[in-house]
């Protein structure tokens, strides 16, 4: 069977063919290269747009930071004042104590009664009243040529760098962790002692009455009960080395404290005066019943223990306004959900949720001043206070303490007609960057599915962001049609309601000062 021939192709038309394909090809690449810098050309047009418009952005916020700053300035006096009010307040205090004339020392003044026991101690001719008469004799005395107006100004100057040095301080990290010379000694900055000390001892028996004749006897000690020493410190008459073997105790957890693991046992060395964990085995713990078991060598003050930093990194966080001069701060950590009211000067501990359960507390409904409210708080268990030496023990998101500081501060100002809340692109951005949800809320109930809006804060720049929290990717690009600005305040001036201005501006300097402090204090912005 005889095939179809193939044509055969010349050597003329197969030149041509490769002159038409390397034509083809010279014109794709001249189209692709036309293109590509027709694009490259576009890019950099677009750079150069939003260069030029980042420059106007940056020159107009240059241009009004001075004003800016100033106006900040004038709105976080309220700190001074809030301190002064705070002083004031100490010094009523102190003068109703001084009108009762009974002599003793004001215990909310160190100095005072160091004073006093040194004055008790030493037995000198000068006499408590005689001291207090010099020190206002010398309070008297000062700047008294400047006038009123001259020494408020000075004073407010004055209060305001010492307020501002003391919020520093409660976020500052210490350089160097604490060293510990025992292996079993308890790491007091690691372990809070929880729940009190209980003191076992085991007593000897005191003498017994005897009958004589018509007569019962028995031999009165002076000194009382004696303690019995367990084991005794000499053994020579003891046959077996088992003989004091270790005694099983079990205590009873009280109520108010509350454990989100399993307690540990210290005992007390009296010798090296700390807490240590050797000479205890075979701890159990019943949460239901609240009961701890364990085996002691030798008798003593006994404590529970909980790692301090139990509830911390934090998950999230949340800071919403509950009306005039009222918020709520939600601290969600792995255990626990910690609901705090702040009202004016005071705290309060408004629920704790335990595996989605409400947990009841006997300090639920009771108004303290922060300071007594933290110590309260950290005395049950429910310790969300880092100390300065808690980034050794935590994996922290750290900020620089200055950028921090001052979103604490700008926070605080406008808390009382936005709601802020942790962005997870905070522990994305540099530590010389803070990023925070906000949404504006004048309404005394939750707003269901708020319209978050992202800010990035420096310390000198505030930026709204165009990625949300449901953003692939991180991004620093500002939102459109936004602007710079030096401060929080003024960058959420731009798009805030007349009535949220308001409320911010009317802001009780004793309530600003009460939520900042809160924040300084659990450290939010680093530990979450």
């Amino acid at each position: 069977m005889s095939g179809r021939k193939k044509k055969k192709v010349t050597k003329a038309e197969r030149l041509k063919q490769l002159q038409e394909e390397e034509e083809r090809r010279q014109k794709e690449e001249e189209e692709a290269r036309v293109k590509y810098e027709k694009e490259e050309m576009e890019r950099l047009e677009l750079e150069r747009i939003e260069k030029e418009k980042w420059n106007q952005l940056e020159s107009k916020d240059l241009e009004r930071r001075n004003e800016e700053l100033e106006e900040l300035s004038l709105l976080e006096r309220c700190f001074p004042e809030a301190e002064k009010l705070k002083q004031d307040t100490r010094l009523l205090s102190q003068w109703k104590h001084y009108i009762q004339c009974d002599g003793s020392p004001d215990p909310s003044i160190a100095p005072e009664i160091n004073t006093f026991i040194s004055l008790w101690k030493e037995e000198t001719n000068e006499t408590f009243e005689e001291v207090i008469a010099k020190s206002k004799l010398v309070l008297n005395s000062f700047v008294q040529e400047e006038s009123d107006a001259t020494k408020c100004e000075l004073e407010m100057k004055l209060l305001s760098e010492t307020v501002l040095s003391a919020q520093l301080l409660l976020i500052e990290n210490a350089t160097e962790k604490p060293t510990f010379f025992e292996d079993n000694e308890v790491d007091l900055c690691q372990f809070t002692t929880l729940g009190g000390v209980y003191h076992l001892d085991i007593l000897e028996l005191p003498p017994q009455y005897k009958p004589m004749k018509s007569w019962m006897i028995v031999e009165i000690l002076k000194e009382g009960l004696q303690k019995y020493i367990y084991p005794p410190e000499t053994t020579e008459d003891v046959e077996t080395e088992n003989a004091f073997p270790p005694i099983e105790v079990t205590l009873e957890v009280q109520e108010n404290v509350i454990f989100f693991e399993d307690p540990m046992v210290a005992r007390w060395d009296a010798e090296g005066k700390h807490w240590q964990t050797d000479g205890i085995s075979n701890v159990s713990y019943k949460s239901e019943e609240r009961l701890i078991t364990f085996s002691l060598e030798t008798f003593g003050p006994v404590t529970l223990i909980q790692d301090t930093h139990v509830n911390m990194p934090f998950q999230s966080w949340e800071l919403r306004p509950l009306g005039v001069n009222k918020v709520l701060l939600t601290v969600t950590t792995v255990f626990t959900e910690v609901q705090i009211q702040i009202k004016e000067d005071l705290c309060m501990l408004a629920s704790i949720k335990l595996s989605d359960k409400k947990h009841s507390s006997t300090l639920e409904g009771k108004w303290m001043t922060p300071i007594s409210f933290i110590f309260a708080l950290k005395e049950t268990g429910l310790n969300i206070f880092p100390s300065g030496h808690s980034h050794f023990y935590v994996i922290i998101n750290y900020k620089n303490p200055l950028v921090e500081l001052k979103a604490y501060r700008q926070l605080a100002l406008l808390s009382s007609a936005f709601a802020f809340g942790w962005s997870k692109w905070n522990a994305v951005c540099t530590s010389k960057k803070v990023i925070v949800k906000l949404s504006e809320h004048l309404t005394e109930e939750p707003i269901q599915n708020p319209n978050w809006t992202l800010l990035m804060f420096s310390g000198n720049r505030a930026q709204r962001l165009k990625i949300n929290e449901n953003s692939e990717t991180f991004s620093e690009a500002l939102k459109e049609e936004t602007e710079f600005h030096s401060t929080l305040y003024h960058m959420v001036k731009d798009f805030a309601s007349k009535e949220a201005m308001e409320k911010i501006r009317s802001s009780n300097c004793q309530f600003i000062d009460s939520v900042c402090y809160m924040l300084l204090s659990t450290r939010l912005l680093s530990y979450s």
